[in-house]
């Protein structure tokens, strides 16, 4: 709790606008998304308003995605405790997960008044939404403990985290439904945690609808493997931390 309430002050202590930026960039990514692919290329929307069909999806996104580029570097940030105190060292890259929290919740005010700007009401389905954010806690915590990890040993992982996840925005069913991909390539699309937890917020929340579950079941199975794979080799590889570093 401590290292993710400094890790809160450090980011916003000296922000004129503080939280906001928790903000601005989803709904700015939502801007250039909504020109791009909704009045450019006609991407569709399943009948609802582009911005809030995207906007469903990159608040989850974000979260991921910066969760991932801090943790990758917080146990090189944080080398003078790593190297000089004992403790459990998954804390490190788990304290950069929790303290994104704070930007998911007010990304996801906003998203709440975009809702009631469009009129959408909320349906049963919304109570999904607690499994599809548990979902992608999991996901994004395994992914950090893995990196973080790594990136002691090799320097170069940090850079090649930066890359993967620009790419990956792409490869992900954000800017577009998950059914305008071709069948040729779902197979792909489908081995991706992420495709489900994106498109289960949409569905649960825009569209007001079940899920596709065998999407569903192929991502919380990978995403456990992950989980449990992840912090087993991570706690192999803690106790050369501070040698290495």
């Amino acid at each position: 709790m401590n290292l993710t309430r400094r890790e809160v002050k450090g980011r916003y202590s000296q922000s004129f606008f503080g939280v906001a930026w928790a903000i601005a960039q989803p709904l700015a990514t939502m801007a250039v998304f909504t020109i791009v692919f909704s009045r450019v290329a006609k991407m569709p929307s399943g009948g609802v308003p582009y911005p809030i069909f995207a906007y469903a999806a990159l608040v989850p996104w974000f979260f991921f995605s910066n969760s991932v580029a801090s943790g990758t570097l917080s146990l090189i940030t944080y080398r003078n405790i790593v190297t000089k105190t004992y403790f459990p060292r998954e804390i490190v890259p788990l304290a950069q997960v929790c303290s994104r929290f704070i930007d998911f919740f007010a990304a996801a005010a906003l998203y709440a008044a975009l809702m009631a700007y469009y009129r959408i009401p909320l349906g049963p389905w919304a109570l999904m939404t607690l499994v599809f954010f548990a979902l992608l806690v999991l996901f994004t915590v395994g992914f950090t403990f893995a990196t973080s990890a790594l990136n002691v040993f090799y320097r170069d992982v940090n850079p090649v985290v930066q890359i993967a996840l620009q790419l990956w925005l792409y490869l992900t069913p954000v800017a577009y439904p998950i059914v305008a991909i071709s069948p040729r390539f779902r197979p792909l699309f489908v081995l991706n945690p992420l495709s489900a937890i994106v498109e289960g917020f949409r569905s649960s929340l825009v569209f007001g609808r079940a899920p596709e579950w065998p999407l569903v079941g192929v991502s919380a199975a990978i995403t456990i493997a992950l989980f449990t794979a992840a912090f087993v080799t991570f706690k192999r590889m803690d106790k050369y931390f501070a040698d290495v570093i």
